[in-house]
């Protein structure tokens, strides 16, 4: 262990050095971020000579409204098979503060996702149901033999991806889906969740079938393999090599933006938030964080998880804990609330949106909340011990379950007790998750600075290794060729990690927040592409890993 740590060292003081460097050049620069219900927007100051951060962000908004036309296009409505209008219990349309008319769209991404939901659940015969008792014992270790390949525990590699989908998400996604589709939007955002499982299981147990594990033990996986290997062996190697290739180049720029800039960012602004003296120290904010981050992911996979598998169960503990305090002081109105949930998902008030919005927007923030489908959880879980691949896809599905079906109902019910769901004040994401925690416990902005750093700090550990992955699959090749060390690459990408987090901390870049952002949902595209032609496989896979589990050749050791 010290000689590993002897061995990191100078590495890390380079990136140490270049990180105080870089913070005293952005902290010449200070914008504030304010967050909208849907999107990410910036205040800006008018100025005749732009600061290089708006020069980047105006280089990058044609790409990002381009972008977002293809992400949120809506097929049903250009197609005349949906109607987006929103009309009032008279069957009249509804028109917003300035005139225009309230619109609910169904984003092709949203489409994309939920198909591939629902197709898995269907192939493998809803695993999500009839896996999960088998999910838990996994993840207690009572099928752990010793001697198997990878890294990390079911437990840790289970932590890890969670980490990167347990976050802000949960705090200001439910937000803007419950105080737009009502308590109804909960409904749905479990269904989601529920069938979200079925995906994570598909894309995890291809994630450890396909990896590669090297000569020093250090594994590579996820869908850029078996989207790659995977489709090849079906005959398709240049459509899997694209996909493989678009997925890392995406997966790179998700996790430099939402997976890192986006979290500093909100982590400094709600701590300027309740400490507004250092509302112009974001770069120095962006240091200690970059030095904290540092620390953990220069050791790799395993290090991280020695981290993630104690600072989720903090973190939900924090969360779910004060959650659960509201929900039982507030335990006798239980049937009221859910009523108003079933109520609002199926005889849902036309102004907010119909049955279809209320659908649609459950939907879509579950879907952006627990990634599943994505692909990116793919890699943490190809680290894995084991020597069995549906196993781990086991393990998987139990993260839409908590990240969903578990966290995010908590916050709704929470909304919806103390009323603060219909926003009178009109308030946006988290700082309406906020005022709803606040109008019981008057102390809890507080514990939320706790909560979103360890939410912001968990996931930027966790997609920092997801972008490695995606680099080194670019690059490290190369790295090895021609520096004969495939480290260069590692070391490479760390350090552009590191710095992209005094950035997000300390400069205005909505445009390419939002565009990194997109980059994450677009993982989405050829990820359940590659998963639909593989599905049949990992069905095969199941059926034989469950013979095996009946018969009793897979043996319980615990």
């Amino acid at each position: 262990m010290l000689y590993k740590t002897v061995k990191i060292f100078p590495q890390f003081i380079i990136i140490l050095l270049i990180i105080i460097s870089f913070a005293s050049y952005s902290g010449e620069s200070q914008d504030t971020l304010k967050i909208a219900s849907e999107n990410v927007t910036y205040s800006e100051e008018i100025e005749t000579d732009p600061t290089v951060s708006q020069r980047i962000d105006m280089a990058f908004r044609p790409v990002v409204e381009w972008l977002g036309t293809l992400l949120f296009w809506d097929p049903l409505a250009t197609f005349g098979l949906f109607d987006p209008q929103i009309y009032d219990e008279a069957g009249n349309p509804v028109f917003n503060e300035n005139g225009e008319p309230l619109e609910s769209h169904i984003p092709l991404v949203v489409l994309w996702l939920i198909f591939g939901a629902i197709l898995f659940t269907i192939l493998m015969r809803f695993i999500n149901f009839r896996g999960f008792k088998h999910a838990i014992d996994l993840v207690r270790g009572r099928y752990d033999k010793q001697g198997e390949k990878g890294e990390v525990s079911h437990f840790q590699a289970l932590t890890t991806a969670l980490s990167a989908t347990v976050g802000l998400g949960n705090i200001a996604s439910v937000a803007i889906a419950i105080s737009i589709g009502g308590p109804g939007a909960t409904f749905w955002m479990i269904l989601a969740g529920l069938l979200g499982m079925s995906s994570k299981f598909t894309e995890c147990t291809l994630g450890v079938k396909y990896r590669k594990i090297d000569i020093n033990g250090v594994v590579s996986g996820g869908p850029m393999y078996y989207l790659r290997d995977g489709l090849k062996k079906k005959g398709m190697k240049w459509l899997g090599a694209f996909l493989a290739f678009l997925f890392a180049v995406l997966v790179i720029g998700g996790s430099l933006g939402g997976g890192n800039m986006f979290q500093a960012n909100q982590a400094f602004a709600q701590l300027s938030y309740v400490a507004p003296d250092i509302a112009d120290k974001g770069a120095w904010f962006g240091v200690i964080l970059a030095i904290l981050v540092g620390i953990v992911i220069i050791g790799g996979i395993k290090s991280i998880a020695r981290v993630t598998d104690k600072v989720v169960p903090i973190m939900a503990a924090i969360y779910v804990g004060t959650a659960l305090i509201i929900i039982f002081m507030n335990i006798g109105h239980t049937g009221e609330a859910f009523r108003l949930i079933i109520d609002g998902a199926f005889g849902a008030n036309a102004l907010k949106g119909g049955f279809v919005g209320v659908l649609i927007v459950g939907f879509q923030r579950a879907a952006f909340s627990n990634e599943a489908g994505v692909g990116s959880a793919a890699i943490a879980h190809s680290a894995v011990k084991t020597d069995t691949p549906v196993t781990e896809g086991f393990v998987a599905l139990l993260e839409p379950f908590v990240d969903t079906v578990v966290i995010c109902t908590m916050t709704a019910l929470v909304l919806i007790f103390t009323g603060t769901y219909e926003n009178p004040d009109r308030l946006e994401g988290a700082q309406l998750t906020s005022q709803a925690f606040e109008s019981v416990l008057p102390w809890f902005p507080y514990l939320l600075v706790i909560a979103i750093f360890l939410f912001a700090f968990s996931t930027m550990i966790s997609w920092s290794y997801y972008g490695l992955k995606g680099f080194d699959y670019l690059f490290g090749d190369l790295s090895e060729k021609y520096f004969k060390n495939r480290n260069v690459a590692k070391y490479t990408f760390f350090t552009i990690f590191i710095l992209f987090i005094i950035v997000g901390s300390a400069s205005n870049l909505g445009s390419v927040l939002d565009f990194s952002d997109m980059m994450i949902l677009s993982l989405a595209f050829p990820n359940i592409l590659g998963l639909i032609i593989l599905a049949p496989e990992v069905k095969k896979d199941l059926t034989d890993y469950l013979k095996k589990l009946k018969s009793g050749e897979i043996k319980r050791y615990k």
